[in-house]
């Protein structure tokens, strides 16, 4: 124990004089830069807008790519000020040897320990760099800028710095466990068997167009005005409350030759069940954070859709069924419901990823296994994930498909009776690997019917819960829903 304490002043000594010795440093062009690029961190300020540029410029990887990094931003900053900084209480550096015009104006009121914004710039740069290589360098090198910039300004010793880049990059290197990286190698344009030529319409005329204000103009998402100029002779219909979207979609179908929907995978799920069912052609518009259909489709920004609608590009995707209600994307039903309901309720207030997690962990705990029949077949599951059409990767965290019109359910199974197996159960989800005496069973079915002893059993479809009877089908219709969508060609 003495051997561990006098290592620990050691370092802390040298962290001090390293700190002194920066201080007494002077040049400047840093004295003016600096300053000014810690602060344009402040509460993430410069990644955010590094995450727009990324979302508008950079495509489909590059949307993904400002996800993931601020997805790591959050659970970074909820590690470092909710837990570290509670735990080590380590005060502020002496601002004797710091020049006063490179001190900061308002200087932090929480502890030193570690850097905050050399934790969110290092978690940024990484999580950006699993998604898209191509903008590792440069970003990695404006993290490291801004973590030196804490010390040169004199808020934070070297330690609380390489400490906090280290806690950030740990984070971003996790989140590809909870959510993969899509490989370099998947094509992209989709694989799909039925291209449908439709007639080429620059300037929407037959189309009602129904614009979710709520979802927001994310990654620089168009705005409702914006696609009134472009589409001069659609119909595009604003729907400021979230509830009277369904019936807003419903009565612009009857009265359209083709329905479009501008929000996120809520608006777009409702928007497909409301096409299949008037059968028209179904227009999406990406405009939200997350758009799991838009991505599989190809279809990125608005500029993918309205092109793909002014050549007349469609295609013939696969609809999934859960107890009679159409689902693009995936159903769910047992401790993965939870996990959705509890998930909504907590975004709102801590963000996506960090609701997330808490999430499976609150679900684990609360859920119990569902005894069942699966074709027949006598099974105990935890979770139950039905995705329609096949996803990759294998586990329990795919993240895309590579066909929308290969006929199959894509079902994922989570059973485990061991002791401490919900234990088990939350470590494996986190981790996305299998622990001891947790089995997992994959299956790609055309059909699934499930068998309870429950009257009435709480399902989900695309994110969307609701109360269904405890037995009930799953199953497909291919090829039902037409979708403008990028193809190369028009027939």
């Amino acid at each position: 124990m003495a051997d561990v304490r006098r290592a620990t002043d050691r370092l802390l000594k040298h962290d001090i004089a390293l700190f002194d010795r920066v201080s007494r440093s002077h040049g400047s062009f840093l004295d003016r830069v600096l300053p000014r690029l810690t602060r344009a961190a402040n509460h993430s300020a410069l990644w955010l807008v590094a995450a727009g540029f990324l979302g508008t410029l950079g495509g489909r990887r590059g949307k993904r790519a400002a996800l993931r990094g601020l997805g790591s931003i959050s659970l970074t900053s909820l590690l470092v000020n909710q837990v570290i900084k509670r735990l080590v209480r380590r005060p502020r550096p002496a601002l004797r040897h710091v020049p006063a015009a490179r001190r900061l104006q308002a200087p932090p009121m929480t502890t030193s320990f570690p850097s905050g914004h050399a934790a969110s710039a290092a978690a940024f740069a990484v999580g950006v760099a699993s998604e898209y290589p191509r903008a590792g360098a440069p970003l990695g090198a404006l993290a490291a800028a801004v973590g030196y910039s804490r010390t040169y300004v004199g808020v934070h010793y070297p330690l609380d710095v390489a400490v906090g880049a280290a806690t950030g990059t740990a984070v971003g290197l996790l989140t590809r466990l909870v959510w993969p990286v899509l490989p370099a190698e998947v094509d992209e344009e989709p694989s799909v068997a039925d291209i449908v030529a439709l007639p080429s319409n620059p300037d929407g005329e037959g189309l009602a167009l129904v614009f979710n204000d709520d979802a927001g103009s994310a990654f620089g998402g168009p705005g409702a005005e914006a696609l009134r100029e472009r589409l001069p002779r659609a119909r595009v219909i604003v729907v400021e409350d979230p509830s009277d979207l369904p019936r807003v979609l419903e009565e612009a179908a009857e009265d359209c030759t083709a329905l479009g929907v501008c929000g996120g995978d809520g608006s777009i799920a409702t928007a497909a069940s409301v096409a299949l069912q008037h059968d028209r052609p179904l227009l999406i518009v990406p405009g939200g954070t997350l758009n799991h259909l838009g991505r599989d489709l190809r279809v990125e920004t608005a500029d993918d859709a309205l092109g793909a609608l002014e050549r007349g590009e469609a295609l013939r995707m696969d609809v999934g069924l859960i107890h009679g209600r159409p689902f693009v994307n995936t159903a769910s039903f047992g401790g993965y419901t939870l996990m959705l309901e509890i998930r909504e309720r907590l975004q709102k207030r801590i963000g996506r990823w960090p609701a997330h997690l808490a999430s499976v962990a609150i679900a684990i705990v609360r859920a119990k296994p569902l005894t069942l029949e699966l074709d027949g077949r006598p099974r105990t599951a935890w979770m139950v994930f039905v995705g329609n059409c096949r996803h990759e990767p294998d586990g329990f965290a795919p993240t895309w498909r590579p066909r929308v019109d290969d006929g199959m359910l894509d079902v994922r199974i989570l059973t485990g009776d061991a002791p401490f197996a919900r234990f088990r159960l939350l470590v494996s989800i986190l981790t996305g690997r299998l622990t001891r005496s947790i089995a997992y069973e994959r299956h790609c079915v055309a059909e699934l019917d499930v068998r309870t002893s429950r009257d009435s059993l709480l399902l989900a479809g695309d994110g969307d819960s609701f109360e269904g009877q405890g037995s009930f089908t799953i199953g497909k219709r291919p090829r039902a829903l037409v979708v403008y969508a990028p193809t190369g060609r028009t027939a």
